[in-house]
């Protein structure tokens, strides 16, 4: 058997250090009682930017690492003062310090929220069906409580065992001396209640067959009790999470926060339960789910019975998707293994802190010779994978924004925007291609800046790509959320087609209106484009247009360059400015393939009838909007 050290030990295919996930990624300086005031309507929308910076250049902490934080520290930074229940189960271990934080468990009414938070948003109609797509406004103090969820046998007395574990270094490094053990946050509980949703897992000795002693858990490995003992002694925790119910900006969640300290925040079966039962809670209250993932992986000392927790994760993470609740994530440092294969990575948004090391394999499992920076949070989002690296100062103030716009759904049309360009119509089809040509014609930034309020933009087609030239995400509009997927004058390549179908997509299934901003000469047709799949990309975006139940609202603002353009418009609902066009072909390409000359081309952009005008006589735009 290789021999695995520390939170190698712990974390399976995470395969990371204690000391080297260690990076100081986690300030999140601002917010809670750590960290200054709560996030009102004004911090929550500060500027109409679209949020963070996507520069993907690796970040470097300089100086001395900073202290990691407790998995009820994040919460205390990240969610409303006073608004956290733990779930039951999910208290502390050992008493908390008095009057060091919120007393009461989920079951419990919440506390009020500020005055000075934005509004809790309408989850719409109550719930239907699991294909349904909107939320319910429930009260989660008056819904039904749960019922049932196993928690890890209790601990055994703690040993002063420091050394190795059946040929390992030990587990888990305890915190500096100096640090106080109990951790405080909620009151003490003589015994975990149990939560609904969970399955039971049998502590059955798969080894022998016989039952295994309360200490090693199901496969007998030896020191495993008491490295759990360890764990809870220096982090005054049961699990490697800590699972409830809080507001963010005063939107309030089911939240799951990781306590990387407790076995590198690994996964075992417990941790499944306690995961299960958030979601189903989730379900059961109509909330999103919101991950602070810290994790090595899954729990080496129980072999497959921990690996398989990524399918019970899966399956529930489905659910919750079919419902029509919005998941995010937040990968802290580090997010490896299984935690980043589930709730990592098929979060609908991901946000991450700059720094943190992110990426299937872990520091140890990796080739000696790949690429660092790969397995890192800035490239993580240079390949589409990460929608925002988001300083820890930050992040307070746009999980609140995101939070608040996923969860306004509304059933009517996105306004069309006014014309930010010239009103005048072209006099030919030759004088409406210059004109739409210029560089000084508005593009999509200026529109989107003055259609919103504020947004928050996703980035990337997951599959490994980037469009700087299609700019997705979801805005803030008079009260409304509004989805906008909006091309940037440039031609799209595979992965804009991609990151927008994935946009529309997630509007749908969210209850969001979609704005589409139409404005490219064309698909890419590079050869690298091809070989990245822009024939199937373009298909798939038709497929998501065609297949939304959500409204679509596409305006063209410029350049309409054939197919490429065509996908983003919606069938039927197709407005105009003026300073626009829309052909089935570039008129200098139709010119060569007609065998004309050069000097034909005006003549050919003409029989094209491609001006706004020609479009509107033709019944294919719905109208000419004016100008601002």
């Amino acid at each position: 058997m290789r021999n695995h050290t520390n939170e190698d030990s712990m974390g399976g295919a995470g395969g990371m250090d204690h000391a080297e996930a260690t990076s100081g990624a986690e300030g999140m300086g601002g917010g809670g009682p750590a960290g200054g005031a709560s996030a009102g309507p004004k911090s929550a929308e500060p500027s109409k930017s679209a949020g963070p910076s996507k520069s993907a250049g690796p970040s470097k902490s300089a100086g001395a690492p900073a202290a990691r934080l407790s998995a009820r520290e994040v919460l205390a930074r990240l969610t409303d003062e006073g608004t956290f229940r733990p779930f039951p189960g999910s208290e502390p271990a050992v008493p908390a310090a008095p009057g060091a934080g919120p007393t009461g468990t989920e079951r419990g009414p919440a506390s009020p929220v500020s005055p000075s938070a934005p509004p809790r948003p309408a989850h719409g109609p109550p719930e239907r069906e699991p294909t349904s797509r909107k939320h319910s406004a429930q009260d989660p103090a008056s819904a039904q409580e749960p019922t049932s969820v196993q928690e890890p046998t209790s601990v055994q007395p703690l040993t002063p065992e420091t050394g190795p574990i059946s040929g390992t270094e030990p587990t888990c490094k305890p915190g500096p001396t100096s640090e106080p053990g109990p951790l405080s946050g909620t009151e003490p509980t003589s015994e975990p209640e149990p939560l609904s949703g969970a399955r039971p897992t049998p502590d059955q000795d798969v080894m022998s067959g016989r039952q295994p002693t309360p200490d090693d858990g199901p496969l007998r490995w030896d020191g495993y009790g008491a490295a759990r003992a360890r764990a809870t002694e220096t982090t005054g925790e049961r699990e490697s999470v800590v699972c409830g119910t809080a507001d963010f900006g005063g939107t309030r969640a089911v939240v799951i926060s990781f306590e990387f300290r407790y076995l590198g925040g690994s996964l075992g079966r417990h941790t499944g339960d306690r995961l299960e039962a958030a979601y189903t809670r989730a379900r059961e209250l109509r909330l999103p789910v919101v991950s602070l993932i810290a994790t090595g992986g899954s729990r080496m000392q129980e072999g497959m019975l921990a690996l398989t927790q990524l399918q019970r994760i899966a399956g529930q993470s489905a659910l919750n998707r079919a419902a029509g609740l919005p998941q995010l994530a937040v990968l802290r440092d580090p997010t490896t293994g299984g935690g980043w294969a589930t709730l990592g990575a098929g979060a609908d948004v991901v946000l991450a802190l700059p720094g943190a090391q992110v990426g299937f394999a872990g520091s140890r499992v990796r080739p000696a010779d790949a690429d660092p920076s790969a397995y890192t949070a800035e490239g993580q989002l240079a390949t589409g994978h990460v929608d925002a690296v988001v300083p820890p100062e930050g992040l307070r103030t746009t999980l609140a924004r995101w939070l608040r716009l996923l969860t306004t759904t509304d059933e009517e049309a996105a306004p069309v925007p006014t014309a930010q360009g010239s009103g005048d119509l072209p006099e030919s089809g030759w004088s409406a291609v210059r004109r739409t040509r210029a560089p000084t014609r508005p593009r999509a930034d200026a529109y989107l800046d003055t259609y919103f309020d504020w947004r928050e933009e996703i980035s990337g087609d997951r599959c490994g790509g980037v469009d700087d030239g299609m700019r997705c995400g979801f805005g803030h509009r008079a009260g409304r959320t509004v989805a906008y997927a909006a091309q940037c004058g440039t031609a799209t390549r595979p992965a804009g087609f991609r990151t927008a179908a994935r946009l529309v997509r997630l509007a749908d299934r969210l209850g969001i209106p979609v704005l589409t901003l139409v404005d490219t000469p064309g698909a890419a047709n590079d050869a690298a484009a091809e070989q990245s799949g822009a024939g199937a990309a373009i298909a798939d975006l038709f497929t998501a247009m065609a297949d939304a139940r959500t409204p679509l609202t596409s305006l063209l603002i410029g350049e309409g360059g054939s197919g490429g353009a065509l996908a983003l418009a919606a069938p039927g609902r197709l407005w105009a400015t003026p300073d626009s066009y829309f052909s089935v072909i570039a008129p200098e390409l139709a010119t060569a393939i007609l065998k004309r000359t050069p000097a034909d081309v005006p003549r050919t952009a003409d029989q094209l009838h491609l001006r706004p005008q020609d479009l509107m006589a033709l019944g294919l735009i719905r109208g000419i909007v004016p100008a601002n």
